[in-house]
């Protein structure tokens, strides 16, 4: 019986050809709109947001200055004591203080004159 049926299957399959290569190119645009629309999209949920992120911390981390207490992408809270150009100076505890590159600064816990939030 399993013979049978597959000796009709592959006669089917021997009858119904290949498909022709010629035609009016509609497959190529379908498939180049669908890659548009999936470029389309990714850049919409993810490349979108993240430059939008990345804007907001470089103007949050442009407006830092001495006094705003910050948090670290490590979890290190300290007190701004000293801005250079490419990094901060950061008081951790009374007789701490560290250097910490202005990219490792995640967040502002509060700034100069504000209690914290």
């Amino acid at each position: 019986m399993k013979i049978a049926s597959f000796n009709a299957l592959s006669t089917f399959l021997a009858q119904t050809g290949a498909p022709t290569q010629g035609g009016s190119g509609n497959g190529m645009l379908v498939q180049l709109g669908f890659f548009g629309l999936m470029f389309a999209a990714m850049y919409f949920l993810l490349i979108a947001p993240q430059r939008r992120k990345q804007k907001e911390h470089e103007k949050m981390l442009a407006a830092l200055a001495t006094g705003d207490e910050v948090v670290t992408s490590g979890g290190i809270y300290g007190v701004i004591t000293n801005v250079r150009e490419d990094r901060f100076i950061l008081k951790i505890s009374e007789n701490t203080k560290i250097e910490v590159g202005r990219g490792f600064v995640q967040g502002i816990v509060a700034k100069t004159g504000e209690g914290k939030k």
